[in-house]
């Protein structure tokens, strides 16, 4: 299979969906795609299984605040200046593009990327979703050492980072981020297929296709409800929005008042780049690391958080995490208390009995 340009658009619908509002505004990605297509041509989607296990993936993700990237857009070089140094560091080029998460700009982006580099992407990726920390991916959750970052900036810095774990390739990565401006592309986790198999999530980047198809039709709601097993958590207006930027982040608070069979009823979104966690009457409905994502009612176009605006008609949808963010490291990891959340995991399932 191949990334055309009749994908993009589908692909840029489904990664905002599962970016639950975070991993960047996808209209910047599906631009840089189509135009990397139009110039380099379409590109081969490979299957983690189809590679040989000395394969060299470079997963490959924007790392920042998701306002700045409006304003502060990846070029050509950065992901050339990236695999130049994973040239001069393995003695040898990359063999296939990863996205780091598939939510947002960075699962579409990484078409861009790939064309651009001349190599096929995987269908993979290291979250099922967007997560706004370094370490918050399948491969640190799996043990696989996290030592080497690469990051380069729009100005033409590349800097190589050699953390001794996962927090620490946070803190790094994140310090050299703000100092770029808070934006940054970042590859890490540089790794043969071989080691990766057992740590990625599989087939996101089919899985996002067929969600943004989902909603090409005549009741798109409904039927992305049905393609992604959703939960409808409520569906009204936004009636408050607090949002900061800081530290690289984006963070605040969404309030949404309850509209026709839901007119009565008030929820809260707790935002740090991604929604985390939704409150009702004091009475947690959903919590990371379950998906969470705002729509347009009409449309079911997902809504990034640094989008959300007074006034919009929004349906706040959850479903599940894939399995492995379930496990304990996995929890520990991403689960609500890696975010500062005095909570203890309840499964979306049964917290909407």
């Amino acid at each position: 299979m191949k990334i055309d340009l009749g994908d993009v658009a589908a692909l840029a619908r489904g990664c905002a969906v599962l970016g639950t509002g975070g991993g960047g505004d996808v209209r910047t990605g599906a631009l840089a795609a189509r135009r990397a297509i139009e110039e380099y041509g379409a590109v081969p989607l490979v299957r983690p299984r189809d590679l040989a296990a000395d394969a060299l993936i470079v997963p490959l993700s924007g790392i920042g605040a998701p306002t700045v990237s409006h304003e502060m857009i990846h070029g050509e070089e950065e992901p050339r200046r990236i695999a130049e140094e994973i040239e001069r560091i393995f003695g040898r080029p990359p063999d296939v593009v990863m996205s780091s998460e598939i939510g947002g700009a960075n699962g579409v982006a990484p078409v861009a990327w790939a064309a651009q580099l001349g190599l096929p992407l995987l269908d993979a990726d290291g979250m099922g979703r967007a997560f706004p920390e370094v370490q918050m991916v399948s491969m640190y959750v799996a043990g696989l050492p996290a030592d080497l970052v690469i990051m380069a900036d729009v100005a033409g810095n590349v800097v190589t980072i050699r953390p001794v774990d996962g927090l620490w390739s946070e803190r790094l990565a994140r310090a050299v981020c703000v100092a770029a401006g808070s934006h940054a592309l970042m590859a890490d986790y540089v790794l043969t297929a071989g080691r990766a198999r057992g740590a990625l999530i599989e087939g996101t980047v089919s899985r996002a296709l067929a969600v943004g198809r989902a909603t090409e039709g005549p009741a798109p709601l409904r039927a992305l409800r049905d393609e992604l097993g959703a939960v409808q958590l409520i569906s009204g207006k936004l009636t408050d929005v607090e949002r900061r930027t800081t530290g690289g982040f984006v963070r605040g608070t969404a309030t949404i008042e309850g509209t026709g069979d839901d007119r009565g009823r008030r929820l809260t979104l707790e935002l740090q780049n991604e929604n985390l966690v939704a409150v009702e009457d004091g009475r947690v409905r959903a919590m990371v690391p379950d998906l969470i994502t705002v729509v347009d009612t009409e449309t079911a176009a997902a809504i990034q958080t640094e989008a959300l605006r007074y006034g919009q008609r929004v349906t706040v949808l959850a479903w599940p995490c894939d399995p492995l963010w379930r496990t304990p490291e996995g929890l520990r990891t991403a689960g609500p208390r890696a975010f500062g959340y005095d909570l203890d995991y309840v499964p979306v399932e049964e917290l909407t009995k």
